[in-house]
């Protein structure tokens, strides 16, 4: 199994892809160059969205359009990308925070994660936006929140703080409102650091090592059990998709990078794709 370009995009910041197994399409967001993308594997075009301010992760909503993590806020947005209502914007200063990664649960709600830009500080958050628009901050004390995604049996949240090269996970009661925290596992410092992730249907963690050029795929006891190279040196985000879910795609990342490196990794930007023996779990979508 090896990883091929699916689609060319050379994104700034490719982030939060998400099938959409209605349309058998694959979303995905540019944060830097801000748009919503929509690629169809079938004729291998690709169709934008372009928004007004970053927009670092997306979900599908039951009825119809997106709920969005802009750096504004959370939105509820139409199926053409356009603002509907602001949900909620609980960081204090929105010129060095923004909303980041993030996925909606199987119980209908949004999960989204902010970054603080300086990072000198532990000043992001991870919130959680219910059915109903409530929003409420679950967890603190991280720089860079990513790589939300949930076990198959629902018991378990995984979470990581990217530059603290840390991925947490977080225990879940029948309704889904999580526990404290616990080491899952971390990654030594200088190889790559674990930004978005996807679960499979073994329960599996699949996390996007940015700088680290590869995939790993963790078991439940957060112990890697294989490494998948691809050609960026910045992967952000896997999901599963493709009729079967047994296609693993990965966005990337050309923003902000050195000459050098991008000389070296040409590819850095497109949107990848690589089979996988075991399929993912179908993307829920947000129920409000």
């Amino acid at each position: 199994m090896s990883f091929e370009t699916a689609y060319p995009a050379q994104a700034a910041l490719g982030e939060c892809p998400l099938w959409c197994a209605t349309t058998q399409r694959l979303w995905w967001v540019d944060i830097e160059a801000p748009a919503i993308n929509c690629f169809d594997p079938a004729t291998g075009e690709n169709a934008t969205l372009p928004m007004e301010e970053n927009v670092g992760c997306i979900g599908l909503r039951a009825g119809g359009g997106f709920i969005a993590g802009l750096r504004s806020g959370i939105w509820l947005l139409d199926d053409q990308g356009r603002k509907e209502k602001l949900i909620a914007n609980p960081q204090p200063d929105t010129s060095i925070s923004r909303f980041n990664d993030g996925r909606a649960d199987p119980w209908g709600r949004f999960w989204a994660g902010t970054i603080y830009e300086p990072r000198d500080k532990p000043d992001a958050m991870l919130c959680c936006v219910t059915p109903d628009l409530d929003c409420m901050q679950v967890a603190g004390d991280i720089k860079v929140s990513n790589g939300v995604a949930f076990s198959p049996d629902r018991a378990w949240m995984y979470h990581s703080d990217t530059p603290a090269h840390v991925i947490y996970r977080y225990p879940l009661d029948a309704d889904g409102t999580p526990g404290p925290r616990e080491l899952f596992h971390q990654f030594p410092f200088g190889n790559g650091r674990p930004d978005g992730a996807a679960v499979d249907a073994e329960g599996f963690y699949w996390s996007a090592l940015y700088e680290g050029g590869r995939v790993v795929r963790l078991s439940p006891a957060g112990e890697i059990v294989a490494e998948y190279p691809l050609p960026a040196r910045c992967p952000t985000m896997c999901a599963f998709g493709g009729p079967d879910l047994r296609t693993l795609y990965v966005t990337s990342a050309r923003h902000g990078r050195p000459a050098d490196e991008l000389a070296e990794w040409p590819d850095s930007g497109n949107l990848f794709a690589m089979r996988v023996e075991v399929a993912g779990l179908p993307e829920p979508r947000f129920g409000g």
